[in-house]
């Protein structure tokens, strides 16, 4: 920095601004100096940066060690966001979302002086875990606990799930039934919710929920059990491995998607386009829960201070072609 200050002719400080993109440097020194830093190849040395701030330019991440679509593709949306703003991501894998292995991935990012943390918590055991946090520590969660007083960052699901049951409703179905995901889950809590409030405000018949897990597997066994019931003409599944499950057990027992049966997903996973028929879906916005969850972070980071701020991201419902007016 010494030696960009030398050639720029400024001082070492106002370089400093420059790199942190300080507002209060004129335009014309900014130039300056970047063409200084351009002409020698000068790079950050983000380890004595560390020494003297005692942060690094480092954001921890604790998360599953899942394959499941939603948690895997927030974590690359939230590495791209990072990425874009300059910081590097440490992602810490748990085998399970309990106390013990959220609290040890913690003090390992905290060992490796993290600006901040985030962590994927979308079922309960996760959110217990929050309460050992160390205080004034950046924190924010990730479709976790609703009613935990932490920084959370969330895909309306109940929004979402009303709208895609509402969907099936306007098609005509007189009620629409519901494969729902691990009770546990919040992420499948609020869909539940959101699909109960769509049929009640219409005053129509709430089916009981038929509970399952994530998997396609599920989804199958379920819709084997649906697919007998002549009653059923419209399912809302929880994800979109739930509705692919449901379609074979439908074509299996001979009843047409979406003649005889209208099908809505969630997710919009990248194969719900060539389902047979193209899967109708809830598509949450990944990219902007990940921007959300940055910037909240990062305002812990800058004004030192905790938060108790909520964001949520509206999902938009993706119409194709596993929807039609019942038979």
């Amino acid at each position: 920095m010494t030696d960009v200050a030398r050639l720029a002719g400024v001082s070492h400080q106002t370089v400093s601004r420059v790199l942190n993109d300080h507002p209060n440097v004129r335009e014309q020194t900014r130039l300056r100096v970047r063409a200084a830093i351009k002409e020698l190849g000068y790079r950050p040395n983000r380890a004595a940066r560390a020494l003297v701030t005692g942060k690094t330019q480092l954001i921890g991440v604790v998360a599953q060690n899942s394959t499941l679509y939603g948690p895997a593709s927030l974590l690359s949306a939230f590495e791209e966001a990072a990425g874009e703003a300059g910081f590097a991501v440490s992602v810490g894998r748990v085998k399970v979302l309990d106390r013990e292995s959220i609290a040890a991935a913690v003090e390992r990012h905290r060992d490796q002086r993290v600006a901040g943390i985030v962590v994927i918590a979308p079922n309960a055991s996760a959110a217990d875990a929050l309460a050992d946090v160390p205080a004034g520590l950046p924190l924010v969660t990730v479709d976790g606990d609703p009613d935990r007083r932490t920084p959370l960052v969330t895909v309306d699901q109940a929004a979402g799930a009303y709208e895609a049951t509402t969907h099936l409703l306007e098609a005509g179905h007189q009620t629409v039934w519901h494969v729902s995901g691990p009770q546990d889950w919040f992420d499948a809590a609020g869909r539940v919710e959101g699909w109960r409030r769509a049929l009640e405000a219409v005053s129509a018949e709430v089916p009981p929920v038929v509970a399952a897990d994530w998997s396609a597997a599920a989804g199958y066994k379920a819709g084997q059990m649906l697919a007998r019931m002549p009653e059923v003409t419209a399912v809302f599944a929880s994800n979109d491995h739930l509705a692919l499950g449901v379609l074979r057990a439908m074509h299996e027992r001979g009843r047409r998607v979406p003649h005889d049966v209208s099908v809505v997903g969630f997710d919009d996973v990248p194969e719900a386009a060539y389902f047979i028929p193209p899967l109708t879906t809830v598509r949450p916005d990944f990219a902007a829960v990940a921007r959300e969850t940055l910037g909240l972070l990062l305002e812990q980071v800058v004004e030192g201070e905790s938060t108790t701020s909520r964001r949520t991201v509206a999902p938009v419902l993706v119409r194709r072609e596993s929807v039609a007016f019942p038979a």
